[in-house]
């Protein structure tokens, strides 16, 4: 790749990180460096709990989904603090997210501050500084359920598109909404035609988002070496609003949902939930060189897949956002052959990005040396690769 084409994915990088009271850190700060950061150590040193906490500057509760209450550093006062120095193509901006001890048991506690000044919601850090994972419980994602599919389409399409993740929520409260009627048994028609209404725009909004994500990965996914070390995947959606966005307007996909959830309503009375909705959509995804369902593949062509799949959208996040994305890779070197490793360390260097991998054997990263700013972290504490 030309200088001139890197310079079109201007990279967005972590400087400074610094942890209060996060996980197993009672204290931390870390400078970095911009490209590969290696962070080594035994099996529960931390090293996750890094990744996580950059993963929280960005919405949502961060790789491991986990509740507020489990972040905070057990002995602490149930709170935690995040701050992080950020350069970038606009300059440096300063961000900090966390909850006080008295909001940790609550999911709409966490704050977030720009600059030193409230941002107006989580959202806000997108305009920084994007951030994509992989982690080793996302191995299971081709054989596992639909939902955790679906929880990463998201996370892909809110990484291009910043408004995709209120879409969600909106979505998520009116079905609770709905089926709180459907269950209490209520018969008020007006309440009933409000909710569907809702659910039926931001229902098809959702679906559009994912549809146009998965078209633009498909072409990127495209330009990866149809005999490289990441093989090609053919990826689809599979989903009612979906296929019917593929032929008609939206305003036409709203209307037919919505007729369709006023008719269900007895049908879903019965199930106790809603039926339809892109809440029910999977992301379908086949091994093109074997032309074979991704979840009958072994597990290492399943990783392969899946990590051609995310360098596929880091460099599609950086081409549509003009900011290349952070890469959190959890223990992604123990997973590859040799060849596999050296083919991921060139393209992240070519995809001119912060990337955080850790693993317990920095000898796997040892192709590195003098291209990678190595680190080791040792129970609550980080300290220069010796």
């Amino acid at each position: 790749m030309t200088a001139d084409a890197k310079q079109l994915r201007q990279q967005s990088y972590i400087s400074k990180l610094t942890l209060t009271d996060f996980r197993n850190y009672a204290a931390l700060s870390l400078e970095l460096a911009p490209g590969a950061v290696v962070l080594s150590g035994d099996n529960g040193a931390g090293k996750t709990n890094l990744l996580e906490a950059i993963s929280l500057l960005t919405p949502g509760r961060g790789l491991r989904r986990a509740p507020y209450a489990d972040v905070a550093r057990e002995g602490g006062d149930g709170g935690f603090a995040l701050h992080a120095r950020i350069e970038g193509p606009e300059g440096e901006v300063e961000i900090g997210t966390g909850i006080s001890g008295g909001d940790a048991a609550g999911e709409s506690g966490r704050r977030v501050r720009i600059n030193g000044a409230p941002a107006r919601s989580a959202e806000d850090m997108l305009e920084w500084l994007r951030v994509v994972w992989l982690t080793p419980a996302m191995d299971g994602l081709f054989p596992g359920p639909a939902a955790d599919r679906r929880r990463f389409l998201d996370r892909l399409v809110l990484a291009i598109d910043p408004g995709h993740g209120q879409r969600a929520l909106d979505y998520e409260k009116a079905m609770r909404g709905r089926n709180r009627l459907l269950t209490e048994g209520s018969r008020d028609g007006a309440w009933f035609d409000a909710i569907e209404t809702q659910m039926a725009e931001t229902g098809v909004a959702i679906a559009a988002a994912r549809a146009e994500l998965v078209r633009l990965l498909a072409t990127m996914i495209d330009r990866l070496p149809g005999s490289g070390p990441f093989p090609q995947a053919d990826i689809s959606l599979a989903g009612d609003l979906e296929s019917a966005l593929g032929g008609a307007p939206a305003v036409d996909v709203e209307e037919r949902y919505r007729a369709t959830l006023a008719n269900g309503r007895e049908r879903d009375r019965a199930a106790g939930r809603t039926l339809d909705g892109p809440h029910r959509s999977d992301l379908v995804v086949r091994h093109r060189p074997k032309s074979m369902p991704a979840e009958l593949c072994s597990t290492g062509e399943q990783k392969a897949l899946l990590v051609g799949i995310v360098l596929s959208h880091a460099r599609l996040t950086g081409e549509m956002s003009g900011l290349t994305p952070i890469l959190l890779l959890d223990e992604i070197a123990a997973h590859l052959d040799a060849g596999r490793r050296a083919a991921l360390f060139l393209i992240l260097e070519d995809l001119n990005c912060q990337a955080f991998l850790t693993g317990t054997d920095v000898t796997l990263f040892s192709s590195l040396a003098g291209r990678a700013q190595f680190l080791t972290v040792d129970h609550g504490s980080v300290g220069v690769t010796g």
